[in-house]
């Protein structure tokens, strides 16, 4: 008579579905707690910032920030068309989606912001104007950009100041250093 209890075999192949399980999610959120996509596109986006505004002040030309729910593209003002255009030479400006599971949120002079993703056709060949502009005079758009992990509610805040100066602030500073 056979007893009623688990054979070896069994254990282990539970033992290696968790292990899978737990490597699976300590890739995607690191052993510290940090939702490393999540710092990663944060950091990614501060630098451009900077970047842009280094390189507006040293050649003169107005850089704008366009963001949907998902994704965002850095825009160069074409005086000549008199509107915003895309850079398709600059790398640095190009359209860019969010990992899967982030999206913004956005204020601008502490109200929420709604964003959207433009309708090619109702869009046509004109982009849309950015909501944060970045000025060959170095001075930019007052925000608050915040980056939301969807299914945790972890976030990333991103503030720029009306000089240009874009950085990322702790979690508990953002409502604090707004008042």
């Amino acid at each position: 008579m056979r007893s009623r209890g688990f054979t070896l075999v069994e254990i282990l192949v539970v033992i290696v579905i968790i292990a899978v399980m737990v490597s699976l999610a300590v890739l995607s959120i690191d052993v510290a707690g940090q939702d490393t996509p999540l710092a990663q596109e944060s950091r990614r986006i501060v630098g451009l910032m900077n970047l842009l505004h280094d390189r507006a002040l040293l050649e003169g030309h107005d850089y704008g920030l366009w963001i949907e729910p998902h994704a965002y593209q850095f825009l160069v003002y074409d005086d000549r068309l008199n509107r915003w255009e895309p850079d398709p030479a600059d790398p640095q400006t190009r359209r860019r989606e969010l990992p899967k599971g982030l999206s913004f949120r956005l204020d601008l002079d502490g109200q929420r912001v709604v964003l959207k993703t433009p309708d090619p056709q109702a869009v046509g060949d004109t982009p849309p104007s950015p909501q944060i502009a970045i000025a060959a005079s170095g001075e930019g758009t007052p925000f608050e950009l915040t980056l939301v992990r969807d299914a945790t509610g972890r976030t990333r805040v991103i503030r720029g100041d009306a000089l240009g100066h874009t950085r990322i602030v702790r979690p508990g500073a953002a409502a604090s250093a707004a008042s």
